[in-house]
């Protein structure tokens, strides 16, 4: 039966395919415009198909990012012609017939017009930014940089670029998913590989656009999947042969500093070796650059990396792929002064330093294999290998208190270490205090990938498509603890515990998933698209705790010298069985300047789970309906301005171990306790973006607005132990989440580019509900609300010659927090900056650059956080040997020592302040040298040059 049913089917589509095909009464013409000289795409190449008799326009198009165009018109004779500002244009007759409809006429090379470009004799400075479509391009010769910067540098003075501490990059409020070479992967997996890197003088380009899913490119349909990247072009000419890039450094402080990059690029393949090491917390995204961030990276961090990316293309077959090792060691040193709110009137206070070393290894192997036998089909594959391994060790002191201390946290450590801290304060005012130490080891191997297969059927739009994904992980961990509690509020038999512990937890995970969708041309620039997707995740997890001898000590873990106590009520094992059935309709509608996707997705979910626990022994299933509607509308009022809008609705299930009526005492003063009667969240998420841009005077405009809330989101009671400290934490549904963004971007060229002036304002409002701390467990309406308004600005202006720069910035972050359960920790704060920076390029090839800012806080309750840093950076370099291959330069960071690292966090539930140690204040040398071999004469080995170096320096460092 089956058999027939297959063979039923391959006769249909087959001859659905044939129809289509000898219907279709078009024929389509498809090629690719590359620089004559470079051979680098041409983007927005116009490419029209004229009548030969009158040379009347039939059919027009443009080039999109990789140069590729394709125009579909009737059979007979015409005249290809393409055109680009700068080239001589191209004319070649062409003739299609209905026996061969379809006609590639493949590379278009144009050259360069040695009339046009001789007569644009340069006057002004190259423009910052220009727009074509939805694509921004930034010219990397517009932004000066300190020489040798690496991509994060540059990245940090785009407009409307941002990246934070953890090293997320946005682009006027969109996250960074990916860093492309000329169209290619770069370290997919990872971007900041390339932000700290790839150094800015191989760069001539940066383009910032939505990359298309692999879906879309396969079948043609704009499904609105899309991902933010940064593409990045390489100067012309390095893509002919060698070139590369060393940097050595060596500090005060003990701080070192290397770099190595090797590239070779020919043609469309690429072929990149990287490595680098430091102890300087380099980790792409340094402060500097006069621009407003308090403190540098948390920690002392040194980082070994290395790896290679590949790209290789021919006519038919695309391959790809990376593979990168990274080992870290963090020093984290931290003090923390929090207060939770139990009540109207009442919080628990506590104070803690805690000291961690972190080390992580990872090794990652990323390929890419597409193949295109013809026109009409393509096989995507992409497999992933990934190892990791951890040592991480703990030491924490910290205490708990009634009352807010009136002493530093130093001075309560101090005493907490000491054994005295009576002599600090009233005993009836201190809860507890916890002495504490930990190892945890773990390692995790991980094999999967996926593999599409698109088939179009003949008439555009016609496709069959068929995804599947798997991964495998085998993890394991281990962890040791051994703490020291003393309760100041128990009896003296009571008064101190002693609990040691060892912790083994395996977990397998399997998951693999299959997908097949079919769209269907229903009308003119109309597609419908049905998709039906399977899902099957196993994975299991056996937790054993055991209780160890008083006289245990955590250096035992290191030897395997342990025996201890099984604790079966703290033991727990987990096997859950997923299986997820996906149904999806949508509706694709793409016109001239108009794009429309709307679908629906119904999924139909079960869960099974078998858990044991102490004397429970249960098994659970879970059958529940999840539903997803979505809707993106995007309208081009020219081409480059645009309007954009989506909406997504999504639903969550909480845990299947939250929905267990269970109790979990493995801390005790952590204690957590299932909730069977909780509810799946829903969420909705709104966003709008518009963007415009005039070529001709460079001045943009940006802006985006977003919303979203969330119905039964899932919160935390806590029932506070005024005895221990110690809380029972139980999840439950709670309603009134939700927050508003607004981003406002702008970028004007004044007096021939010469004079730029960028701002970048954001606003956001935040709902934030959740229930409040309480010594006692009723049902009250115990819920805190927390609304904050955040208003951020940043301004900067800028003046630019061929040998000098100079800006001034400011920047300005508003905080207003009102808390309705507790007044008194109403806030209004203001974080601000404001600076000036300057790099001069001497004519002895020499360069001088430095920053001066001034960071302010205002408003904080706590005064020491209400301060003011002068912050001076500086930079001298010389450039030397044949067309200035090497340069020698000198760094100051934090001149003048006044850089801390402190930062508050506040919630429905709790406020927190916590400072790290860092790097701050010192000084590093550079040898730098580029290798450019076998370039061209436009890729000699000057890859440095007279390129513009500017202020904005790397990490910077600590103390306390």
């Amino acid at each position: 039966m089956k058999t027939w049913v297959l063979g039923i089917l391959l006769m249909a589509i087959s001859a659905i395919s044939a129809f289509a095909q000898s219907g279709s009464g078009r024929a389509t013409v498809t090629g690719t415009v590359l620089d004559g000289g470079d051979k680098s795409p041409v983007m927005q190449a116009t490419v029209q198909i004229l009548s030969l008799k009158d040379s009347t326009m039939v059919k027009g198009n443009v080039s999109d990012l990789d140069g590729n165009f394709a125009l579909s018109v009737r059979p007979g004779k015409y005249l290809l012609k393409i055109s680009y500002i700068g080239y001589t244009t191209f004319f070649r007759q062409i003739e299609m017939t209905r026996n061969k409809p379809r006609l590639n006429v493949g590379n278009i090379e144009l050259q360069a017009d040695a009339i046009m470009l001789g007569e644009a004799v340069v006057v002004a400075q190259a423009p910052e930014v220009t727009a074509a479509e939805d694509t921004l391009v930034y010219n990397s010769s517009a932004y000066r940089v300190p020489e040798g910067s690496a991509l994060e540098e540059l990245v940090k003075k785009l407009p409307g670029a941002e990246v934070d501490e953890n090293g997320k990059i946005t682009i006027n409020g969109k996250e960074i998913k990916k860093i492309m070479i000329d169209g290619k992967e770069f370290f997919a997996d990872d971007p900041n590989i390339a932000m700290k890197n790839l150094p800015v003088n191989i760069i001539d380009k940066v383009r910032a656009y939505d990359k298309q899913s692999d879906l879309a490119r396969a079948t043609g349909i704009d499904d609105g999947e899309e991902e933010t990247v940064l593409d990045l072009s390489v100067k012309p000419g390095m893509n002919k042969g060698w070139f590369g890039n060393a940097d050595l450094a060596a500090g005060t402080e003990d701080r070192y500093s290397g770099k190595i990059m090797l590239n070779r690029f020919w043609g469309d393949n690429q072929f990149t070796v990287i490595g680098s090491m430091n102890n300087v917390n380099d980790q792409g995204y340094p402060g500097g650059g006069g621009g407003f961030r308090w403190g540098g990276q948390n920690g002392l961090t040194a980082i070994k990396m290395g790896g290679f990316n590949f790209s290789t293309t021919s006519e038919k077959l695309e391959t790809g792929g990376s593979v990168n090792f990274n080992y870290k060691d963090a020093d984290i040193i931290s003090k923390q002064a929090s207060e939770t709110f139990v009540s109207s009137d009442n919080s628990s206070f506590q104070n803690a330093l805690i000291a961690q070393r972190n080390k992580n290894t990872a090794l990652t192997a990323d390929f890419r294999i597409e193949w295109r036998p013809d026109t009409m089909t393509m096989l995507l594959v992409r497999p992933r290998l990934s190892y990791g391994d951890t040592d991480n060790t703990e030491s924490s002191n910290s205490g708990t208190f009634n009352a807010e201390p009136q002493n530093t946290t130093d001075e309560l450590i101090a005493a907490i270490q000491e054994g005295n801290l009576t002599d600090l304060m009233a005993e009836e005012n201190i809860v507890n205090t916890i002495i504490r130490n930990s190892l945890s080891k773990s390692s995790d191997f991980n094999v999967g990938g996926s593999v599409m297969f698109n088939r179009r059927l003949g008439k555009a739009g016609r496709n069959i498509n068929f995804r599947g994904t798997y991964n495998y992980t085998n993890s394991s961990s281990e962890q040791f603890s051994t703490s020291e509690t003393e309760y100041f509020q128990m009896t003296d038999e009571e008064r101190l515990e002693i609990l040691n512990r060892y912790i083994s937890t395996p977990t397998l995970n399997n998951n693999f998933s299959a997908r097949v969708s079919y769209s269907e041309p229903i009308f003119k620039g109309g597609f419908l698209q049905f998709s039906y997707n399977f899902q099957y995740r196993y994975s299991t997890t056996d937790n054993s705790t055991y209780t160890m001898p008083n006289d245990w000590t955590i250096d035992n873990g290191y030897g395997g010298e342990y025996t201890g106590v099984l604790d079966k009520e703290n033991s727990k094992s987990a096997h859950y069985t997923y299986y997820n059935h996906q149904a999806e309709l949508a509706l694709r509608w793409i016109r001239e300047k108009m794009r429309l996707n709307v679908g629906v997705s119904f999924q139909p979910q079960k869960t099974e789970l078998s858990y044991k626990k102490g004397d429970l022994d249960t098994v659970t299933v879970r059958n529940v309906f999840n539903f997803t509607p979505t809707l993106d509308f995007r309208y081009k009022f020219n081409k480059t301005s645009q309007l954009r809008i989506n909406y997504r609705g999504r639903s969550s299930q909480p845990s299947m171990t939250d929905l267990l009526p269970v109790e979990d005492t493995t801390d005790p003063l952590n204690i957590r306790r299932g909730n069977p009667g909780l509810k799946p969240s829903f969420t909705n998420s709104f966003r709008a973006f518009y963007n415009t841009f005039n070529t001709e005077t460079q001045r943009g405009m940006v802006a985006h607005v977003s919303f979203s809330n969330t119905m039964n989101s899932v919160s935390s009671r806590r029932v506070y132990n005024e005895t221990t400290g110690g809380y029972i934490t139980t999840p439950e549904n709670i309603n009134g989440n939700w927050n508003l963004f607004s981003m406002l971007g702008s970028n004007t060229a004044l007096r021939n580019k010469k004079y730029t002036i960028n701002t970048f304002t954001t606003a956001s409002y935040n709902n934030i509900v959740s229930y409040i701390s309480d010594n006692t467990e009723t049902t009250n309406d115990d819920r805190n609300k927390t609304r904050q308004l955040r208003l951020g600005e940043r301004l900067r202006g800028t003046y630019r010659t061929d040998w000098w720069e100079v800006s001034l910035n400011g920047s300005l972050n508003y905080t207003h927090s009102r808390n309705n359960y507790q007044e008194q920790n109403n806030m209004d704060t203001y974080d601000f900056s404001y600076g000036a920076s300057t790099n001069i390029r001497l004519p002895w090839n020499m360069s001088i650059a430095t920053d001066l800012s001034q960071n302010s806080r205002r408003g904080y309750s706590d005064n020491s956080m209400n301060r003011d840093e002068l912050i001076w950076n500086a930079q001298i370099s010389q450039d030397f040997l044949k067309g200035n291959a090497a340069t020698v330069s000198i760094q100051f960071y934090d001149i003048l020592r006044n850089q801390s690292n402190v930062s508050r966090a506040i919630t429905a539930a709790m406020r927190s302040d916590t400072e790290y140690n860092a790097i701050y204040s010192y000084c590093m040398v550079h040898f730098i040298y580029r290798l450019n071999l076998f370039g061209g004469k436009n890729g000699g080995p000057s890859m440095g040059g007279p390129h513009g170096r500017g202020p904005g320096f790397g990490p910077r460092p600590h103390r306390f």
